[in-house]
């Protein structure tokens, strides 16, 4: 009973509330389903405001999984460009070929189908199978583990990692008829009430139950994550004020995408950066070196820095372009 008390406070808070997102909008089924995965992808990771844009241009290039199997490569990365983790599309491309191939052009409604998909994990199966498909499952974003955090006042670091929240997350209970619209709700609950600074625990459903809202903290505690130190030896070589560029097919960070010639180095002693930039869980140390001669034969590009939009570049390749511009 308390479940369900807690799941229709929710959901009419949700009713009032929710944000008119192109991906919700009133469409056939099957749209809602392709909709549903190509944000789902783009949500990995990226804000939703930052997904938007991107979402609604993709959709305009590339309206169904069929079209999306067959898309031109280098015009599906142009089309994701800024949004980074270029993984996810060459994943999302894969799995939509997959789809029309082995499933009829129909996205799996089975768990264990959808995960098998390359780039679906437990979330994103979750997530799909609830918002696409209507199953009683509450996917664990970012968002719905934040208001579980504050809600259960979970402090330690015990209490924080994904297998005891994926225990806890029952307290929210489930809606049976409109499973769809719950999972979307209590995401949302997290997005606009719960958030990370300054929640605003006076238009909140649930803050009379909420032991953080009792105890007055809503500080955060979070899983101790250690990145990891990488020193990278970058090579620049310049033709007609161009930048040789090569095809990755070195590192698994930014993999078949263009980027500066290097080298990793193991621990060097006395390491002087130039740059430094975070990818993922790495930071990464850059030297640059200057050099004439280049014994490259294949996959490489030169780069006119003045006309950078022309070109599909990870942003990494683009920043450090940058700065070699700003050093003259």
């Amino acid at each position: 009973m308390k479940d369900l008390i807690i799941t229709n406070k929710i959901l009419n808070w949700y009713d009032i509330n929710k944000r008119s997102l192109p991906w919700r909008n009133k469409v056939s089924q099957e749209k809602k389903q392709y909709f549903t995965l190509v944000s789902e992808f783009m949500l990995q990771q990226t804000q939703v405001a930052t997904v938007i844009p991107y979402f609604n241009r993709f959709i305009k290039n590339i309206p169904n999984i069929e079209r999306l199997s067959k898309y031109n490569d280098k015009k599906l990365i142009k089309l994701w460009e800024g949004l980074g983790y270029y993984s996810r599309v060459r994943n999302l491309k894969k799995t939509a070929k997959i789809i029309v191939k082995k499933f009829n052009k129909k996205i799996p409604r089975d768990f264990y189908e959808l995960k098998s998909l390359p780039g679906i994990g437990d979330y994103t199966a979750s997530a799909i199978s609830a918002i696409a498909f209507n199953k009683p499952i509450v996917p664990l974003d970012g968002n719905i583990e934040r208001v579980l955090k504050r809600y259960l006042y979970l402090k330690k670091q015990n209490q924080i990692k994904k297998e005891f929240l994926q225990d806890q997350k029952k307290i929210f209970g489930i809606s049976t008829k409109r499973s769809s619209d719950y999972a979307q709700a209590l995401m949302e609950l997290g997005a606009l009430i719960c958030k990370p600074k300054n929640p605003t625990c006076n238009k909140c459903p649930l803050s009379n139950n909420c032991k953080a809202f009792k105890n007055k903290n809503f500080d955060l505690v979070k899983l101790k994550k250690i990145n990891k130190e990488t020193y990278f030896k970058l090579s620049v070589y310049k033709k007609n004020n161009q930048y040789l560029i090569i095809k990755n097919n070195k590192f698994n960070f930014l993999k078949n995408l263009n980027i500066f010639p290097m080298d990793q180095l193991n621990n060097p002693k006395n390491f002087d950066k130039d740059l430094n930039f975070k990818i993922s869980n790495m930071n990464m140390n850059i030297k640059i070196e200057y050099k004439n001669n280049h014994n490259f034969d294949k996959n490489i590009n030169w780069i006119n820095p003045a006309k950078l939009e022309n070109y599909v570049l990870p942003t990494l390749t683009k920043k450090i372009i940058k700065f070699l511009e700003s050093q003259k």
